[in-house]
């Protein structure tokens, strides 16, 4: 375990906050800890996370109002801990540039799971070995870990990254939507196949010129999704 890594746990209830706390400490993790999106923006700018862990209902700033003021210029990762009856609600969560998320009551081994996951996702070492991807007007840098359109940066959560760079290693074959979500959970749950559709969404709004009408990132109905590099 590379000791160095950070994880903001924030969360309203203290006994949430003090099991996750010492049960990542135990991991091998450095933890810090906020009670609400505004401590929690604090928090981010000073602590540097290398992964969040955001509760969704909470006072004063709730995980909606954070990810909206967070996602503007960072992408560190950002896993959603929700509660079962308000699952259907992390969808918006997905859209505002969340990760992935977990339901309460979850197993700490599942949790850790996810963690290692997203981190995986969001390590610029992993192919610094490798040339730059090109399609149309899309470049993406595995080396740099970045991601230019029209020669401008555009900011991906790890998620989206790697979902682009799925799709541009095999340009012009098709992937199924249980091959993407395979290869993007490293893990085999089914969550993220549940929620690739905002996860393709939101990548199309940052790198097509008209992400209702794609010209990169094409839909095979039925099946799954094609990269193109020319555009239509």
């Amino acid at each position: 375990m590379d000791v160095t890594k950070r994880i903001l746990v924030v969360d309203d209830k203290a006994n949430v906050r003090q099991l996750l706390s010492e049960y990542l400490t135990g991991q091998g993790y450095q933890v810090e800890t906020a009670v609400n999106g505004r401590e929690a923006l604090y928090a981010a700018r000073h602590f540097t996370p290398d992964v969040i862990l955001l509760d969704i209902m909470m006072p004063e700033m709730d995980g909606y109002a954070f990810l909206k003021e967070y996602r503007r210029d960072r992408s560190v990762p950002v896993i959603i801990i929700t509660a079962r009856e308000e699952e259907t609600d992390t969808v918006l969560g997905l859209e505002l540039g969340a990760d992935d998320y977990v339901i309460k009551p979850f197993r700490m081994r599942e949790l850790a799971a996810r963690i290692r996951a997203v981190l995986r996702r969001s390590d610029p070492t992993g192919g610094s070995s490798k040339a730059a991807l090109r399609g149309g007007d899309i470049v993406l840098d595995e080396a740099t870990h970045t991601v230019t359109v029209r020669e401008a940066p555009v900011n991906l959560t790890p998620t989206e990254f790697n979902l682009l760079r799925l799709l541009m290693s095999v340009p012009g074959q098709v992937l199924t939507r249980q091959q993407l979500a395979d290869r993007l959970s490293e893990n085999g749950f089914d969550g993220l196949e549940r929620t690739l559709n905002v996860h393709v969404r939101n990548l199309r709004i940052k790198v097509e010129p008209d992400p209702d009408n794609p010209s990169h990132i094409e839909t095979v109905f039925g099946v799954g999704y094609r990269f193109a590099a020319t555009e239509r």
